[in-house]
């Protein structure tokens, strides 16, 4: 038996989510412009106290389309945005949907050298960022295509006592950025332009909304293409799975960065289709969280395990009434098993750990909110979706128990990567006339229909819930003159999950003179901070196979057979 003629997960639907839900073949906006129209008073962010309504949010998107066409975007071109979670990211993002556009999100913690790359591969002409980036921006667009440049502040959207206080030092980080031929502020753009956006066709099953950046399983970030139907899809699976998720009563933690899928899926847009109210952080902060969950009565908290943890171990956690939570979504690394009970016991809510991963926009898998659940699983797959263990060697499906590759397929999975034909063929495999999606993710089923992951993608390392590459971070510190070579893998880290560790071997000339913390200070000038190696070992030379290529297996096993015996040294104490 193959779950290609059974699917045994549908037994374990919470009451009310159908196998199947019905997807419009709508572009990714109208799901806010059918939440203006129903519901146009409702508040859509509050933001530091400030809030913005579901109609102003649509204006304003509406008005920056508008500025954008002025600006001569047309349909297809590329607008990057470089912010941290606030209105603007939501009004800039479905701003330059209705222009037509196609946006691409970029992690704020990013530094010019990783700025250029995504503004050189994406073709970007126009970016969105924030004032205090904008010298970033600067350094970093340099043989790139950009031409329109529009800055906002944290400020613009902060209550007006709050926006005085945070000019003042050590509040708010702002920048003065001076005006230009090319150069425009959010501010202005909305006052200037009416709500009058361009009539744009969208193919919502052909045309891309995100170019969203992930390194796959090895090598530089690379462009998913993600349709306006695969997000529309996505947003309204996971508004399905979640019980008692009253459209218009909804509150949800705003916590998880949007530039990243998981936060513009599970929050953003989740938040927009299902008209809840959204609790919006520009950066996650134990304290304020907790007070703004007690605050706002915050229902649905998707997170990572990392700020579930920080929770638990917070010395005022006991402090705080955090009562109205019914539901937490743990996604982007595993749920340990103590991390969920202490969460639960401290706030009656529920956590469940899924499954996603950027090229399916991202949730493909859950476990079930009400009824059976299982530990350590990824639960079961959401509507409309199929999941399967695939031969790692064959094309062709495994058995319940059996360890394979994990497979999934659904209205949400991707078009393909951006310009890279190659990857997009080796990412699909077919089967009986059917395209699969291959996750690249060791896994196993069980007879109920519930998935396990086994093992990660081989290389990739999850640092506190980013996902970060070896190969990138290496490339990085093959640019120190002291380097001869490296490879980089994940260690075990209690706290962060896994840890960045580099392996080096310098040149000759450089051995007695360079220090390990000479190169990790190296590093975290040139990488995001969630990037740069915490911990380098200096060595004569790096494992290699016959054929020159690095054995990282076998440096990741040394690492692991490390924290295994210094487990059973404290076990023997």
């Amino acid at each position: 038996m193959t779950f290609k003629e059974e699917k045994p997960w549908y037994q374990w639907y919470p009451e009310g989510t159908p196998k199947e839900i019905e997807i419009p073949e709508v572009p990714l906006f109208e799901l806010l412009r059918e939440t203006a129209k129903k519901y146009p008073d409702m508040v859509a962010y509050v933001f530091f106290g400030r809030e913005v309504t579901f109609k102003e949010l649509d204006d304003a998107s509406d008005r920056f389309a508008t500025a954008l066409s002025k600006m001569g975007v047309k349909k297809g071109d590329k607008v990057a945005l470089f912010l941290p979670n606030c209105p603007q990211f939501a009004i800039a993002y479905y701003g330059a949907l209705k222009a037509g556009a196609i946006v691409t999100p970029m992690n704020p913690l990013y530094k010019p050298r990783e700025v250029n790359f995504q503004l050189k591969d994406s073709g970007a002409e126009t970016i969105v960022a924030l004032d205090a980036l904008y010298p970033i921006v600067e350094q970093a667009k340099r043989d790139t295509a950009l031409k329109n440049i529009i800055v906002t502040s944290i400020s613009d959207y902060l209550p007006p006592i709050k926006r005085i206080l945070g000019k003042l030092p050590g509040k708010v980080k702002t920048l003065k950025v001076p005006k230009g031929p090319s150069i425009y502020y959010l501010t202005d753009l909305l006052k200037e332009y009416p709500p009058e956006p361009p009539k744009v066709e969208i193919n919502p099953k052909e045309d891309i909304a995100v170019l969203q950046y992930t390194g796959g399983t090895t090598g530089l970030p690379k462009g998913a293409m993600l349709t306006h139907y695969n997000l529309v899809a996505n947003a309204l699976q996971t508004k399905a799975w979640i019980p008692d998720f009253e459209e218009g009563k909804g509150v949800i933690m705003g916590v998880l960065p949007w530039f990243h899928i998981y936060g513009q899926t599970f929050v953003m847009n989740l938040g927009t289709a299902a008209a809840a109210k959204v609790i919006v952080f520009p950066r996650f902060d134990v304290e304020e969280v907790m007070k703004a969950i007690q605050k706002y009565k915050v229902t649905l908290f998707p997170a990572v395990t990392t700020i579930y943890n920080a929770i638990n171990i917070h010395p005022k956690v006991k402090e705080y009434d955090m009562s109205s939570l019914r539901a937490g979504i743990s996604g982007a690394s595993p749920l340990p098993v103590a991390i969920q009970k202490t969460f639960e016991k401290l706030t009656g809510a529920k956590i469940c750990e899924g499954y996603g991963l950027t090229e399916a926009s991202p949730v493909t898998h859950c476990n079930p909110l009400k009824g059976k659940r299982k530990v350590g699983s990824i639960g079961v797959p959401l509507p409309n979706t199929d999941a399967a263990i695939a031969d790692l060697e064959k094309n062709e499906f495994l058995p319940p128990g059996e360890v394979g590759e994990l497979v999934v397929k659904g209205p949400q999975v991707m078009k393909g990567y951006w310009n890279r034909p190659e990857e997009t063929k080796s990412v699909f495999m077919t089967i009986d006339g059917e395209t699969w999606l291959r996750t690249g993710d060791i896994a196993k089923a069980d007879e109920e229909g519930f998935f396990y992951i086994i093992d990660r993608k081989k290389d990739l390392i999850k640092y506190k819930g980013y996902s970060v590459y070896p190969r990138e971070v290496e490339e990085v510190l093959y640019e120190h003159p002291a380097i001869k070579e490296c490879a980089v893998v994940g260690v075990p880290d209690s706290k962060a999950g896994e840890t960045i560790k580099a392996f080096v071997a310098l040149k000759e000339e450089y051995k007695g003179k360079v220090t390990e913390k000479d190169i990790i200070e190296w590093a975290k000038e040139r990488m995001a901070p969630y990037k740069y190696p915490r911990i380098v070992e200096f060595r004569d030379q790096i494992p290699k196979t016959t054929v020159g290529k690095v054995l990282r297996r076998v440096l990741r096993e040394e690492e692991l057979k490390k924290t295994r015996s210094v487990r059973q040294l404290r076990t023997s104490k």
